[in-house]
């Protein structure tokens, strides 16, 4: 990194006197991915400048890359790279009080307050003006598609619902995706949704503009906007509310069944296709069953399981074996109802196509069968219907019966023609879940649980 330096001290000065607030911030925050570790220090990968902290406000925007002891029993890992938007005020006035990092004792900025920048309305509109304009600052890089147009002077307004990137609403217009942990690369959240754009595909909202950079001939996509759908409903509380009030939802897994069929046809006509011999098949029954031992040693409440999972991944082995093959595309990679929006006509949109944060990202962008995407969908109907007081397992068959029905429509296959294939990727995500709500979430463990005994006794034919 080309260290920046600033009428304020160098990069090196600046972190320094940074550093103990950040410290103690960093693992409170909602998307920070190393909760339970000590953060031990940080590396500057990126530092730039956006606003002079000589006057009121002052800005900057920060890659770091932090420090934190290994997990036991794994390999060394550098530290995972965070984008930190870093205000600088005399003092914060009551509004932005959510927004404090702390105040700093030394160094360039000492006697001043820093806080999360996207709390202030006008650090975020600094960022909205440079994607306008298309502004090259430091080793940041602001494009937009010029075919869209961006009105100067719309108000910014950060969303604070619970999610691991941070998203800002401007004038209810745009909506800016900051992503938090970033790592070098082409973004799927980027790349899937340009594509489906040049497709014409309606389901998937074209990124209006986006940022990026370059670190050591690395690029890495840092943040995307896109039109906001005003009014919009989240599929997750849509669904819900309906269970709340005992409606029927079948009508709209039907509709949404359907709106994924449109984007997975549309993606495949827009990125390649490859098909799925015998060692590729293996290779990722391999994965599975890797993934579920791992699991079974992670959450002893799976062993009892244990037998009937692997059945799923040896008959999707065994089909393979016998020379069955299938195609490959580009899939969302992390389909559940709350990456789901309906618009108030009734439209529904795939949106958050970064796939599993978990996931290497060379493998969320390896081509998959559009089963796992299916899978994820209805495993979301189990969640929603075991979050209901009492659980509402028949809403869910319903829903996944219609999400079925509505997807065959518009693709000409229906998902449950291939169960085989359908199970075990189903099952693969409900061990994943299982680890999650073990270590996240305990109380919600009886959830994947639930799946698991069903998919442990299903016939693998």
């Amino acid at each position: 990194m080309a260290e920046t330096v600033t009428p304020f001290g160098t990069t090196g000065s600046l972190l320094a006197s940074l550093d103990p607030l950040l410290r103690t911030w960093l693992p409170r925050q909602r998307w920070f991915a190393g909760k339970g570790r000590p953060v031990t220090g940080f590396t500057p990968v990126a530092v730039t400048e956006l606003l002079p902290p000589d006057g009121r406000l002052g800005l900057y925007h920060l890659l770091l890359r932090v420090h934190q002891p290994d997990l036991p029993g794994t390999p060394p890992h550098p530290g995972d790279c965070y984008q930190l938007l870093i205000g600088v005020r005399e003092a914060l006035p009551p509004r932005l009080a959510p927004a404090l990092i702390g105040h700093v004792s030394e160094g360039p900025l000492a006697g001043r307050t820093v806080y999360e920048a996207l709390y202030d309305p006008r650090p975020a509109e600094v960022l909205l003006e440079a994607l306008r304009t298309r502004a090259r600052i430091g080793g940041l890089r602001f494009e937009r598609d010029a075919r869209q147009e961006i009105r100067a002077g719309l108000v910014a307004r950060l969303l604070t619902a619970e999610q691991s990137n941070s998203s800002v609403v401007y004038g209810d217009t745009f909506i800016l995706k900051l992503l938090r942990r970033v790592v070098p690369g082409v973004n799927p959240d980027l790349e899937i949704p340009l594509a489906l754009a040049r497709e014409g595909c309606p389901r998937v909202p074209a990124p209006t503009a986006w940022l990026h950079t370059e670190v050591d001939a690395e690029p890495y996509v840092l943040a995307v906007l896109q039109p906001f759908v005003n009014g919009a409903s989240d599929g997750w509380e849509l669904a819900l509310r309906e269970l709340a009030k005992g409606e029927d939802f079948a009508a709209e897994a039907r509709a949404l069944g359907r709106a994924t069929a449109e984007v997975h046809t549309a993606l495949a006509r827009a990125l390649p296709t490859v098909t799925l011999g015998r060692t590729q098949l293996e290779l990722l029954v391999d994965g599975m069953a890797e993934r579920l031992t791992a699991a079974v040693r992670a959450v002893p409440a799976l062993r009892p399981y244990e037998d009937g999972l692997r059945s799923a991944y040896a008959a999707l082995g065994q089909l393979a074996a016998e020379g069955r093959t299938w195609t490959a595309q580009r899939v969302h990679g992390d389909l559940h109802l709350g990456q789901c929006l309906r618009s108030p006509s009734g439209q529904w949109s795939l949106i958050d196509f970064e796939g599993e944060p978990a996931r290497p990202p060379a493998e969320r962008r390896m081509p998959q069968p559009p089963a796992r995407d299916i899978a994820g969908m209805l495993r979301s109907f189990d969640y929603a219907a075991h979050s209901a007081t009492p659980p509402a397992p028949e809403w869910a068959r319903a829903c996944r019966a219609a999400y079925c029905t509505g997807y065959a429509e518009v693709s000409g296959r229906d998902p449950r023609t291939d169960p085989v294939l359908l199970r075990a990727f189903e099952t693969d995500k409900a061990v994943y879940e299982a680890v999650y709500e073990a270590r996240h979430r305990p109380d919600w463990l009886p959830v994947p649980l639930s799946a698991i005994r069903r998919l442990a006794a299903s016939d693998p034919t």
